[in-house]
């Protein structure tokens, strides 16, 4: 039988989404306030909280709602009013990392097992190979992360720019059938992505996923056009058809159709968490201030899902584990190449 694909939602609608937004209440800010204070007397690691160390009582179930509702409801929410001014940047990475627990697991986003990344203009080069979306200051374009559920914490926005755009990926599959089921029919074949250059303890040169999939009738999309691009001018794996270049450039002008995606600003104190299989984002270039501790940051975790759907095995190589509810995504790290080598 042929999986029926839900119509997705346009940006307008995504804001009528009853889960879409959430508002932190003042006993709810109180009780990540104790919290903290309890993960900071007992000088516990960051990596080493867990939702047992970082007790919510009244909090936590709404926060356990919201991973229900990022799997079978709106598939991105944001949480707004955490009173950023009140702590330090140490003190936001224990709170956003404790309150993410009752949410999902943070996977590695470096070879080096880092959890828990700074969004930030680093000033790299274009041609530095530690260049990465995340710590630049130019307009991205839509894409998805290597995790079940990407999550951010605003903890200052820039001087100007910097805006978040969503895309139901659902949505965009409908669009795409409609104007050209040829190039669709394309976007559910496996395109090469090159691996990345921060990903040094990968040991393949590159993978191969499919844009659009479905697995035990479940829809799952992915796309990080930069490595596919990659992997097309790099000699390492076969060139992208035209078909293939003109598929992906139908995805990067429906995105950008004001009708369809949802433009809005993350205010300091909001956290936003996406489904990347539910939804591409991107964001807008951004100008910062000249004053280095007012810039642009944000935290970023990447989230593995108890809840998760099942991925395809065409999936695999992005993610390892594909099964639902299976701890997988981030980077593969150095430790973890260590003991696979000891086995």
């Amino acid at each position: 039988m042929e999986t029926t694909i839900p119509k997705g939602r346009r940006g307008s609608e995504i804001l009528r989404c009853p889960d879409f937004e959430v508002t932190l209440t003042e006993q709810d800010t109180t009780e990540l306030d104790a919290a903290l204070h309890q993960v900071k007397q007992q000088g516990l690691p960051l990596e080493a909280v867990t939702r047992d160390q970082f007790i919510l009582p009244k909090l936590g179930p709404r926060l356990t709602q919201i991973q229900h509702d990022l799997e079978h409801g709106c598939g991105a929410c944001r949480l707004r009013g955490l009173p950023v001014t009140r702590y330090s940047v140490m003190e936001l990475e224990i709170v956003f990392w404790g309150l993410t627990t009752y949410i999902g697991t943070p996977r590695p986003q470096s070879a080096d097992g880092k959890r828990l990344f700074h969004v930030s203009d680093a000033g790299f080069g274009e041609s530095d190979a530690k260049t990465r979306g995340p710590n630049s200051n130019k307009r991205l374009r839509f894409h998805t992360d290597r995790c079940d559920v990407i999550g951010f914490l605003t903890v200052r926005q820039a001087l100007q720019g910097g805006d978040n755009l969503l895309l139901d990926s659902r949505l965009l599959y409908h669009q795409i059938q409609a104007q050209r089921p040829d190039l669709l029919e394309v976007l559910k074949q496996p395109f090469a992505y090159l691996r990345h250059n921060v990903d040094t303890a990968n040991p393949l040169p590159y993978i191969t996923q499919p844009i659009f999939a479905v697995e035990n009738g479940v829809f799952c999309a992915n796309v990080l056009r930069v490595l596919i691009d990659r992997a097309h001018n790099s000699g390492v794996t076969p060139p992208m058809t035209d078909q293939q270049i003109e598929a992906l450039d139908l995805i990067d002008t429906l995105a950008e159709d004001e009708n369809l995606h949802l433009r809005f600003r993350q205010e300091p104190g909001d956290l936003l968490f996406v489904n990347n299989f539910m939804f591409l984002h991107r964001r807008d270039a951004f100008t910062d201030a000249a004053d280095p501790n007012q810039r642009r940051l944000l935290l970023r975790l990447w989230l593995s899902m108890p809840n998760s759907r099942p991925l395809p095995e065409s999936f695999r190589g992005m993610y390892r584990n594909i099964g639902a509810g299976a701890l997988r995504g981030g980077m593969p790290t150095r430790a973890e190449q260590t003991e696979s080598g000891k086995a």
